[in-house]
């Protein structure tokens, strides 16, 4: 059985196993197995999501969506009123204007994904 003092795998399966070659001892290690994962799923269901979960990176994907939705907004708004003071020959003015447009832009548009989102939730 043992060489050398190394116990072998199929050694640890004989001796961890006393009936493995009948109908019963299959039986027995089935509701061993069942048992184990019975446990396991009672025991995940009440601890919290980790950091490798599906609603995680979820949440990080909204996260990152109402981040650009604001940015992007604030991009066009200053890319246009430049456009139009370089245009038009004015100092700040359509700078000024379309920054906050484009701002205000951007913020009803996180508001709008953030109410979608909560009306999801059973409300």
């Amino acid at each position: 059985m043992t060489r050398y003092g190394i116990v072998s795998a199929r050694d640890d399966l004989n001796a961890s196993s006393p009936s493995s070659g009948g109908p019963a001892g299959f039986d027995q290690r089935l509701a061993q197995a069942e048992a184990r994962l019975a446990g396991k799923r009672a025991g995940s269901a009440d601890a919290p999501q980790g950091a490798g979960s599906g609603e995680d990176f979820s949440a990080l994907g909204a996260a990152l969506r109402m981040g650009t939705e604001l940015v992007a907004g604030l991009a066009v708004g200053v890319a246009v009123g430049y456009g139009l003071d370089y245009w038009l020959g004015f100092r700040a003015l359509f700078l000024i204007l379309f920054s906050l447009l484009g701002g205000v832009a951007g913020m009803l548009n996180v508001w709008r994904s953030v109410s979608k989102a909560g009306s999801g939730l059973g409300n």
